[in-house]
């Protein structure tokens, strides 16, 4: 009888990894986290945190609304 060996997807592992990324992103710069918006283009907080990661400035939303 054959043991069965259970490897991950790394594709589910990246997605996950990024999951955590975007979450970190979102309470350190003051974003709503909604898990829905990971690689929605649409979503102006993953528009910010793709700017982020890709090394450029993002908005920070606890500054802003402390000026207010």
């Amino acid at each position: 009888m054959a043991k069965i060996k259970i490897e991950t997807n790394p594709h589910t592992t990246q997605i996950f990894e990024d999951l955590e990324k975007y979450m970190d992103f979102c309470i350190s710069h003051g974003y709503k986290y909604d898990e829905a918006d990971l690689y929605n283009n649409k979503s102006h907080a993953y528009r910010q945190f793709n700017k982020f990661m890709s090394g450029k400035t993002a908005k920070n939303m606890w500054q802003t609304d402390a000026k207010s």
